[in-house]
């Protein structure tokens, strides 16, 4: 199933994104369970697909539900993409969201820049493209109007919806969508949701992102900081709260940042 021909219901797409564990099992039966429209599968930094297409696999094989799985290309030759493309393709997976990624230290001499130059590069129609915007902007980026740039470009290379990165204000997201529409992105725009889960979690997320806080946030941070487990319920009640009100607000889609945690999807995904 690919995953654009989804969002041609009319109704808000609720999904979810999962990563390859590094150590122990990943729940996928209890994810599953709660039905979501599709599950992106997260590769590791440099890109290595090979765990990815074979959860992305599973996935589709043993939970009857569509997958996409994250390609980067940063640290990537053309000759390392093809061979990562067949690998998905053979493994029964259309969907593919393409991203540039990080660099990581030590990697091969790159063919790619940017995410437009991977996109160009993957075959359509055998995959159905999804990519990356930013409501507040990429975080190497300090002018949010070229990124409509960017994202315009990422559109006319082939992609066929976008998924953003976290944020946590959906006035945010909701001016960006706006924005978006107005610099001619027609194809449909998912909103990234991440529960609040520790402190921790959320300076590290800032950081390596750049989302702001709401005030309603920094509030929760500070009336549960030296409760850790009222925090997570009330960063999980406030995910659920976010969700409904996109819902609402008639979004394309909501794509939840599970950190593969059943928890996180019975908040975000219950009262849908």
């Amino acid at each position: 199933m690919r995953i654009c021909d989804l969002y041609q219901s009319g109704k808000t797409l609720l999904s979810m994104e999962v990563f390859p564990p590094k150590d122990g099992v990943l729940p996928l039966s209890e994810l599953a369970a709660h039905n979501p429209a599709f599950i992106s599968v997260t590769v590791h930094a440099g890109g290595n697909v090979d765990k990815t297409s074979a959860i992305a696999a599973e996935i589709q094989g043993s939970h009857g539900i569509p997958s996409m799985a994250h390609l980067t290309c940063v640290n990537s030759t053309r000759a390392s993409v093809r061979s990562a493309l067949a690998l998905i393709r053979e493994r029964g997976i259309t969907n593919v969201l393409a991203l540039r990624g990080d660099r990581v230290a030590g990697a091969e001499q790159s063919d790619y820049r940017y995410a437009e130059e991977l996109i160009r590069d993957i075959e359509v129609p055998a995959f159905c493209i999804g990519a990356a915007c930013y409501p507040e902007g990429h975080i190497e980026s300090d002018d949010p109007e070229s990124d409509l740039g960017y994202l315009k470009r990422k559109q006319d290379a082939g992609a066929s919806f976008f998924i953003s990165q976290l944020f946590f204000d959906n006035a945010v997201f909701l001016r960006f969508a706006e924005r978006a529409k107005a610099r001619g992105i027609t194809i449909p725009v998912s909103a990234g949701v991440m529960p609040v889960l520790s402190r921790g979690q959320i300076e590290k997320m800032i950081f390596l992102c750049g989302a702001s806080l709401p005030a309603r946030v920094v509030r929760l941070l500070h009336r549960w900081q030296d409760s850790p487990d009222d925090l997570r319920k009330a960063g999980l009640e406030l995910a659920g709260e976010q969700v409904r009100d996109l819902i609402r607000e008639g979004a394309d889609g909501v794509h939840i940042y599970t950190m593969n945690r059943p928890e996180v999807a019975l908040w975000t995904f219950q009262g849908r």
